[in-house]
């Protein structure tokens, strides 16, 4: 049978149409919003001019050692990075002009409010996974027509939704930014400055007491914090 073309170009118009309809009638997918987050180059925390620049500092044979407890968080010069795992003490190693020294994180450990066993130092690959940065946003999802006015989009007793995933962009600049903020080992020219991490799942605001345990080749010091 033929068919005129005006009649094919109306049956054409009703196609669209019911396409658009069909298309507006079926409620928006969950779109993820573009991620905001500006990669920042990873640096070396750099030694203070002195170690009367930090908070506390105490002896260790002919090495002084400075040092900062910062928390759960540390503001250094890729940005802050912070951690509910963890807290950070920033660290500063003092001698003669021309001096040596031979540096582990072994070599230190912190004692929170009086425990009769301090925590150790953990090297930076270990504390990685729980590093966030605050810059970063989680990209936001775009809510379902189903789950506004409704039921909270999720029936009673369903799981709570899994984390989403770090972009690989993201882990990469963390992980490098906590390497290149970490405490250079080995024998190093002093003055050195860096990170060390101590596993610490507890509130700061509990804190009462915090000390900087050195044992290492210059000798023996305790050093308080807070």
């Amino acid at each position: 049978m033929r068919i005129e073309p005006a009649v094919r170009a109306g049956v054409c118009v009703i196609g669209v149409t019911l396409t658009a309809f069909c298309l507006a009638a079926q409620p928006p997918s969950e779109v993820e919003q573009p991620m905001k987050y500006v990669l920042k180059e990873a640096q070396p925390v750099p030694p203070r001019a002195a170690p009367a620049d930090y908070s506390a500092a105490g002896k260790a044979g002919k090495v002084t050692i400075a040092a900062d407890f910062t928390g759960h968080g540390f503001p250094g010069p890729s940005g802050v990075m912070n951690s509910e795992e963890y807290v950070m003490v920033e660290v500063g190693l003092y001698g003669a002009p021309g001096d040596q020294l031979n540096i582990s994180i072994d070599h230190f450990s912190l004692r929170i409010n009086g425990k009769k066993v301090p925590l150790p130092s953990q090297p930076y690959g270990l504390v990685v996974k729980s590093l966030k940065d605050p810059d970063y946003e989680q990209p936001k999802k775009q809510e379902s027509k189903s789950s506004i006015g409704g039921s909270g989009g999720g029936a009673q007793g369903d799981p709570p939704p899994m984390p989403a995933k770090l972009p690989i962009e993201v882990v990469r600049s963390i992980t490098q930014r906590a390497q290149k903020a970490s405490l250079l080992e080995g024998e190093r020219t002093l003055p050195q400055a860096g990170l060390l991490y101590f596993q610490y799942r507890g509130k700061t605001e509990k804190i009462q007491t915090v000390e900087l345990l050195y044992d290492g080749p210059a000798g023996k010091a305790t050093i308080p914090l807070q």
